[in-house]
């Protein structure tokens, strides 16, 4: 599945009713780890239908970042029934992220 871009005006429909679980990618453009931890992100959202996986540009979406305390990037938050299920901080392998799942 193709990763979406979270913004604030679509983020009730893609993440908060989505009955699939969602990882989203907090990340900005200069974030050395976040272009690290991309093509990671991108790899599973190719291979898990299972989930949705959302990127968040933390300089576009400050509200969304706020709303989630986003004080560091990347952050990868893991969201099930609307609800934070998980959350990590900073670069990790494949099998770290996975296991956020």
């Amino acid at each position: 599945m193709a990763i979406v871009s979270i913004t604030k005006d679509n983020f009730e429909e893609l993440v908060l009713k989505n009955p699939k679980p969602v990882l989203l990618d907090f990340w900005a453009v200069w974030c050395g780890p976040c272009r690290m931890v991309a093509p990671i992100v991108e790899q599973i959202a190719g291979e898990r239908e299972d989930i949705v996986v959302g990127k968040i540009n933390v300089d576009e979406e400050m509200e969304l970042a706020v709303k989630f305390g986003i004080v560091s990037i990347p952050t990868l938050i893991v969201m099930k029934n609307g609800e934070v299920a998980n959350k990590a901080v900073g670069y990790m392998p494949k099998e770290k992220i996975l296991g956020l799942l």
